[in-house]
């Protein structure tokens, strides 16, 4: 048993590795949410605590699984141990841990939450619904981020809240990355700062919907409505798709630190001093919204810069992709197929350098630099298990 304490409601909880899991008296899909995934993120556990306290199995169908994420950084309230948990989750990675006979703090966690979703994919019945519960640094409206498959984006939609695509291309190894690549949904909900009590309160509500929305809860409730008009609420009215279009990464022995009073999609202008690296101004390089802004010692992302996607861009991407027509990339010179079934494209940047990164959005492609010369661009679309979800209300 793990105590933890939240400073937003001044109490200790305690918490196993399962907050709760319950059986629905009827079979349906299954709901996996994490919290805790950062140790310094405790809303989501708090809420999904208080969430298991009431759920009944009478109530629903299917599965529902509230875990633990960091165990060890969330009794001490930190972010993590000795490494990020959520930038472990590579194959590669996962490959090498498995193989130690010593793993490190968060190692050990990965293992064991690993364990946990091979069971539960396993033993249950899809569809397969991941949620991980966050929080940020910095004031936030609370706002939803995905890997950039339709399956993803069609669940996402249902929500009141803004939409962030595209993160894969800058974090390396999010848990959420690792169970798109087995093709379920999944998506991360950021509710709102540390220790505030409305990240708890609009947690609470986020999961209420997504039980809702996935179709564990059928009966109507007019808390469902008011769970709908909080988020609303909270998040301004704002929900358009963003896409991430630049991060400041800090690099190992640099001194960041963020300009007080900035908050995510908060608008900036280009050139607008943002953080101070090594006592030197970093300015804004676009114009668009900050993201994310680093306001803790931990963490090596100082800032994104996000813009709204046009609607007809992604209406496009959406025909394009149902159409397949990322078979036709490989036509292209310097373009070919690392990994054809995984949906793996690789770039020779010497000949294809001039290709538009959005060319490749539209098609579902997420780039990743290899080295200076070659790039592997990921689709999500031919790894989704699409299937899965078709008869699902709201995949139409």
């Amino acid at each position: 048993m793990t105590e933890v304490f939240s400073k937003a409601i001044l109490q200790k909880i305690e918490v196993n590795r399962f907050i709760g899991k319950v059986n629905g008296t009827r079979p349906g899909p299954s709901v996996i949410f994490f919290g805790g995934i950062h140790g310094n993120e405790n809303s989501g556990v708090v809420a999904l605590k208080k969430l298991f306290e009431t759920l009944r199995p009478e109530a629903f169908c299917g599965s529902v699984y509230g875990i633990s994420g960091n165990l060890k950084a969330l009794e001490i309230h930190r972010r993590f141990i000795e490494k990020d948990l959520n930038r472990l989750w590579t194959l590669e990675n996962i490959k090498k841990i498995r193989s130690k006979k010593n793993p490190n703090s968060e190692e050990s966690e990965l293992l064991k939450i690993l364990n946990i979703i091979e069971f539960i994919i396993s033993y249950n019945q899809p569809p397969f619904y991941f949620i991980d519960l966050h929080s940020t640094s910095s004031k936030t409206l609370p706002f939803i981020t995905i890997n950039d498959a339709l399956i993803n984006r069609k669940f996402s939609k249902q929500f009141p809240v803004p939409i962030i695509l595209g993160i894969e291309e800058y974090l390396t190894g999010p848990l959420l990355s690792y169970i798109n690549q087995l093709g379920y949904v999944s998506l991360g909900f950021e509710s709102g700062q540390h220790d505030d009590i409305s990240a708890i309160n609009n947690s609470v509500a986020f999961i209420n919907l997504a039980l809702k929305y996935s179709g564990v809860l059928s009966t109507q409730s007019p808390k469902m409505d008011n769970y709908f008009n909080e988020l609303k609420f909270q998040s301004a009215n704002l929900n358009d798709i963003f896409e991430i279009i630049y991060l400041y990464r800090i690099h190992d022995g640099e001194t960041f630190k963020m300009d007080d009073g900035f908050k995510s999609f908060q608008s900036i202008h280009r050139g607008k001093p943002l953080a101070r690296s090594n006592s030197k101004i970093i300015k804004a390089p676009y114009t668009g919204r900050v993201f994310m802004p680093l306001y803790q010692t931990q963490g090596a992302e100082g800032f994104f810069i996000i813009r709204v996607i046009p609607p007809i861009f992604l209406k496009l991407s959406s025909w394009f992709r149902h159409l397949k027509l990322d078979q036709l990339l490989v036509i292209l010179p310097g373009v070919s197929w690392a990994n054809k079934k995984q949906g793996v494209l690789q770039v020779n940047l010497s000949i294809a350098r001039f290709f538009a990164k959005s060319l490749f959005h539209l098609l579902g492609y997420r780039h990743r630099q290899v080295t200076r010369k070659r790039l592997l661009l990921y689709n999500r679309e031919r790894v989704a298990k699409t299937a899965m979800y078709k008869k699902e209300q709201w995949y139409w």
